[in-house]
Formats: C-alpha cells, sequence, structure tokens
C-alpha cells in the first residue's frame, strides 16, 4: 500500500490554493491543487491515497456537487469543507451531506492541519483495511481452488467464505461434474476448524455404522457427505441423531439430485432436509460461464503436466475458443479429463477437427446470456425476461430449447 499523503486542494481562487498548498507542503504533505470541480474529478478514484479540501462556494458545480461526486465514487474518502466566514446552514448543510469535517475561511494554518492530520488517519485506517482484505482474498483457499475470473466464480467463492464464516451445516448443489467437493473441502479450508479432519464420504452404501465412524474419524472438523440423497433411509434417521449428539463435527451435504422432490416423493427424510437446507452454496456449470473455460483448462493443463512431469505444451487461442463453445455436459471433471489428454498429447487434432460452427456457438452465447440474467435475477423468470427486453413467451420458449428451468436458479 501506498503512503497516504496527498491533499487534493479545490478552490477557485488561485491565491488561495497557493497559500493552503504551502500549508500542506510545509507539513510535509503533497499538495493537489484544482481550480474547480472538474479539474477535481480527474485526480479521484476509489483507491486515491489522501484527502480532499474543498471551497464550498465555486461558480458552476460547487463543493457540495463535489461532496456528492466524492461520496458516490467512494463513501470513506474524507472530505473537509471550507465556508465563508459565520455560514453556519452550509456548514449545517455539508456535514448532513457526508462532509468529514469543516473549517470557516480564512482558517489559521495550525487549525487546518489539525482537522487535514486527522482525516488522514481516518484515510490510512480503510486504505490499510482494503489492502489487507484484498491480500487476505487473493490468498485463501477460495481464490486458490476456485478458479475463475467471471462474476460467477466471484459470487461462488464469496458464498463459500459466507458458509465457512457460518459454521451451520451446508447443502452444495450443481450439476454432475460441476465440483461440489471441492467446493465443500474449500468452505472447511475456510472454517475456524481448517486444522481438523476433513473427511469425504459417499453417501450411497453408508451404513448406521460406517457413517458413527465417519464423524468419529472427522473429529470436530468437517464430513462431507456426496450424493446425499442416497443415502439408505434408515441411516438418514442415525444422521439427524448424530447430528444432535455430535455437534462438534460440522457436516456439509452435496447432491446433484432436487432434494426437495426426493423429500416429496418421500425417499428423504422430511427433517433431515430441514436440518441440511440451512445454508446453500451452489456450484455454477461450465455453461454458466464460459469466459472461464479458457482459464480452467490452462490450469488444469498445468496441473497434468506437474503430476506426470510433462513439458507446458502451447495451447492455440483457437483451441481456447473452441473448448470455450462446447456445451461441457460433464462440466469440470469433462474438462478435467480433456486437459489431461492435450498434456499427454493425445487431443489437439480431433478437437479442432470437431470445431463447432457458428449456429452453435451464437446457440451457446444464447444460452450463456440466459444464465446470466436468471442468476442476477435468482430465478425470477419475469424480471429476467424484462432485463433482456424479451416477450415472456419468447423467454420461455427460449429457455425450454436450452433446457433451462427458473427454479434452478432460485435461492
Amino acid at each position: 500500500m501506498g503512503t497516504v499523503n496527498k491533499v487534493l486542494l479545490v478552490d477557485d481562487d488561485r491565491a488561495v490554493r497557493e497559500a493552503l498548498s504551502q500549508t500542506i507542503e510545509l507539513a510535509d504533505l503533497e499538495p493537489v491543487a484544482a481550480g474547480s470541480f472538474i479539474e477535481a474529478k480527474d485526480h479521484l478514484t476509489p483507491e486515491f491515497a489522501g484527502i480532499v479540501v474543498s471551497d464550498i462556494r465555486m461558480p458552476g458545480r460547487d463543493g457540495f456537487f463535489l461532496l456528492e461526486y466524492v461520496r458516490g465514487l467512494d463513501p470513506e474518502l474524507p472530505v473537509i469543507l471550507l465556508t465563508g466566514e459565520g455560514d453556519v446552514p452550509s456548514a449545517v448543510r455539508g456535514m448532513t451531506g457526508g462532509a468529514f469535517d469543516f473549517l470557516e475561511k480564512p482558517c489559521a494554518p495550525r487549525d487546518l492541519l489539525a482537522v487535514v492530520e486527522k482525516a488522514m488517519k481516518t484515510r490510512a485506517f480503510v486504505m490499510e483495511n482494503r489492502a489487507l482484505h484484498r491480500e487476505a482474498r487473493k490468498g485463501d483457499a477460495a481464490a486458490r481452488m476456485l478458479v475463475g475470473h467471471s462474476e460467477v466464480a466471484e459470487r461462488l467463492r464469496d458464498a463459500c467464505r459466507l458458509a465457512a464464516r457460518s459454521g451451520a451445516e451446508v447443502l452444495v448443489t450443481g450439476a454432475p461434474g460441476a465440483g461440489n467437493s471441492k467446493a465443500a473441502e474449500v468452505i472447511h479450508l475456510l472454517s475456524a476448524a481448517a486444522q481438523r479432519p476433513f473427511e469425504k464420504r459417499s453417501a450411497a452404501g453408508l451404513a448406521p455404522e460406517t457413517l458413527e465412524q465417519a464423524f468419529a474419524t472427522a473429529d470436530g472438523g468437517t464430513l462431507y457427505l456426496d450424493e446425499i440423497a442416497d443415502l439408505p433411509q434408515p441411516v438418514q434417521f442415525t444422521l439427524l441423531q448424530l447430528l444432535e449428539t455430535q455437534p462438534a463435527t460440522r457436516l456439509i451435504a452435496g447432491t446433484y439430485r432436487d432434494l426437495e422432490a426426493e423429500r416429496d416423493a418421500g425417499r428423504f427424510h422430511p427433517d433431515l432436509y430441514w436440518k441440511l437446507d440451512v445454508l446453500r452454496v451452489r456450484v455454477p456449470a461450465l455453461a454458466e460461464r464460459p469466459e472461464d473455460i479458457p482459464v480452467l483448462f490452462r490450469h488444469y493443463v498445468r496441473l497434468a503436466c506437474e503430476n506426470s512431469s510433462l513439458a507446458m505444451p502451447d495451447i492455440p487461442q483457437l483451441y481456447l475458443q473452441g473448448l470455450a463453445a462446447r456445451d461441457w455436459p460433464g462440466n469440470a471433471r469433462a474438462l478435467m479429463s480433456e486437459a489431461m489428454r492435450f498434456a499427454m498429447g493425445l487431443s489437439g487434432t480431433e478437437q479442432a477437427e470437431a470445431e463447432p460452427g457458428l449456429t452453435e456457438q451464437m446457440a451457446q452465447l444464447e444460452r450463456g446470456i440466459l444464465v446470466n440474467a436468471l442468476e442476477r435475477h435468482q430465478g425470477r423468470a419475469s424480471d429476467a425476461a424484462k432485463a433482456l427486453k424479451l416477450p415472456r413467451k419468447t423467454f420461455y420458449d427460449k429457455l425450454a430449447r436450452h433446457g433451462l428451468k427458473p427454479e434452478d436458479y432460485r435461492l
């Protein structure tokens, strides 16, 4: 993080600007002078390493306009307003509008620097916290293990972080091959129990004894049960009892199926359903984030090369574009297999020959847009259709054509 030492001085009076600049320089701070709002805004960003001192009365866009602009840009950027002598209403308006403080003109250098120093300390604290937060997010398990640059990928990482902090049971859902177990592991690694065991078991075929053993092995850590819908019904009751008697071990359950439908059909214990349905983390399919496919593929190829002691091959851009245009019903698991074949020199020509045509690529693009709209509006079809400026019937026809269901995107 850079030093917080800049003071943006905004005043239409050149003599005042120069006097203020001299006072700021003598305090070993860096003055940045501007004669108007237009000049001032060119220096302002959410990462501005300093504070703002502005006169209120200026031709055109005044100090109040500047204050409102700064508040919209970064509410944590301190703005000190300079008011005319005895202009109390202006001072009150400024403080109500979110100004850090105000000073009457002309003000003594000592009074100005006292307020500036206080504002600088506040800004330095904000900037330091932001830098620490960025570093923490950049280096945490979610950033390392859940690869992708899209907004969809970032929402998944944020959902895992939130689930990790809660300490409650979590239900991880997603299409086959999407990576439910990886999301579960990330939640564990971000939680307070990260140093305790992470046990992963398939729910199918578990007996009461083996389930109890799994809880004992997890020992205050996390037990992940893959495809919880396959848990035999007698064992579902055992799981309910264990959740009551061994609360120190956290349960994360994963499923590719509609657990609510399984409950309604009598195949899944309703009490267990409600116990698990505290927090949901939905792992998106690759079709929902095609822009991440090239990034993920490079990542998987690199891992395959490291594991097999192979040299990292060049990956043609056209090849990556072809991958991004494919539907990938097997999701991350299928892409990982493709990456392994590519690393071993067993893929490439075949893929180029199977390059999708324009129609297929346009269909894939349309599907991605529909999915994105459903994601943004949390499965509310009417709102998604309105956002895309489509008649509802047309929107539903397109959903049916791509096999999409609004309810799959509801929280």
